[in-house]
């Protein structure tokens, strides 16, 4: 201790709790991140207290905390687990660089889970089904607003809470773009009425096909307006806009009419980006249209799309110049 402060580098003598700092953390570094965001934090909190209660930060070791890992991950699922492990690891990667502990405890920590999510396969619908599904919700737009907003999911990649969080000054239909600049709070864990994006990359303007706009500028035409200018208004619900609930009840029976395996209106999203990324479109864009932090964030949500997509590419490189070689070999 005294060689450290001779040489004035930080030395913690007072064991600090680790719910405590966590927490002291978490309000430091996450102010910008999205109240759905940082109610995940929140869960991460209420985990290590429960588990660890105010045991110090000091005093954790790396078999306890892998303990700690194996006890979670025994009744969740490997994205839990994942997302669990990475708050807490740049937690701790932080207390190692402020001089409070020695050693990172989740280094080389194993993530185990027992709960299978679904297969990346269950979540999207692939390019022949999605075209199905598109020339369906055209048909049944005259059966309700819900419509409207599946056909919007599925052309737009926006996420539930900027869908409902459109207002009709966000549609420019004379260059077909939407502004994606806020949110709604359509369930209890999320601010009344409007919010933030959730991160500042998902502030943006991005260009819908011209068939999308034309029947949403219809739509405003012949639809009341309301005191929010909310596109997808409902009086008559809680929050004051469809439901998520029911809108995934709505796409699950189109789906089930149309003999294509459910999934829900999250997958739209997914959907949207893998028929994207299918027709060659540069992941850059898909990233920057998403909205996604960066494109670290879309390699990894759709690293089997890719890797499918890579195999097509390496075959497409060798057909190239295979084909070269024969024309070079019949000019010979």
């Amino acid at each position: 201790v005294e060689a450290k402060l001779s040489k004035n580098v930080p030395v913690v003598v007072k064991e600090i709790p680790f719910d405590e700092y966590f927490e002291k953390w978490v309000n430091l570094y996450k102010q910008k991140v999205s109240d759905s965001t940082l109610s995940h934090y929140g869960y991460t909190l209420q985990e290590i207290r429960e588990f660890f209660g105010s045991k110090p930060i000091q005093k954790i070791q790396r078999h306890d905390y892998q303990e700690f890992l194996n006890n979670y991950g025994s009744t969740k699922s490997k994205v839990s687990v994942e997302k669990l492990h990475s708050h807490i690891k740049a937690c701790v990667e932080d207390a190692v660089e402020e001089g409070i502990i020695k050693i990172n405890f989740t280094r080389k920590a194993v993530k185990t889970w027992t709960v299978q999510a679904k297969r990346d396969e269950e979540k999207y619908l692939n390019y022949l089904d999605s075209k199905k599904l598109t020339r369906e919700l055209y048909k049944r737009l005259d059966r309700g607003l819900g419509y409207y907003l599946l056909l919007l999911g599925l052309t737009s990649g926006l996420r539930f809470g900027e869908l409902v969080g459109l207002t009709r000054k966000d549609f420019n239909f004379f260059n077909n773009t939407i502004t994606v600049n806020k949110t709604w709070g359509y369930a209890k864990r999320h601010p009344e009425g409007f919010g933030p994006t959730k991160n500042e990359q998902s502030k943006r303007v991005i260009k819908i096909n011209k068939g999308t706009m034309t029947v949403f500028r219809r739509l405003f035409e012949k639809m009341p307006s309301n005191i929010h200018g909310l596109v997808f208004y409902s009086p008559s619900s809680k929050y004051k806009i469809i439901s998520n609930t029911n809108v995934n009840k709505l796409l699950k029976k189109v789906l089930t009419e149309l003999n294509i395996q459910p999934i829900t209106v999250h997958g739209l999203r997914h959907t949207h980006a893998s028929v994207l990324l299918y027709r060659k479109v540069s992941i850059y864009y898909v990233s920057a249209r998403l909205g996604h932090a960066d494109i670290e964030t879309t390699s990894s949500t759709y690293a089997h799309l890719i890797k499918e997509l890579r195999e097509r590419d390496e075959n497409e490189t060798v057909n190239i110049f295979e084909e070269m070689a024969i024309e070079e070999a019949e000019i010979a």
